[in-house]
């Protein structure tokens, strides 16, 4: 799925992340409003984890949406 993809299904993938990564609030779910990289940014704060996990969790979970 393409960056444009995820934006216009943003409010249907938004669910799916929200059950996937429970400590995002639904206030920064809207911001990241399809933004791949603010919701990498967000999964390594709330998270812990490293840049490249973050990046490689976020990427498997928008493959699989």
């Amino acid at each position: 799925m393409n960056m444009d993809q995820i934006k216009g299904k943003w409010k249907q993938i938004k669910g799916a992340a929200k059950e996937k990564w429970g400590e995002l609030t639904d206030d920064e779910l809207d911001q990241i409003e399809g933004n791949r990289d603010q919701l990498v940014g967000k999964v390594q704060e709330r998270y812990g984890r490293s840049k490249e996990q973050a990046e490689q969790e976020v990427d498997e979970f928008l493959n699989k949406s």
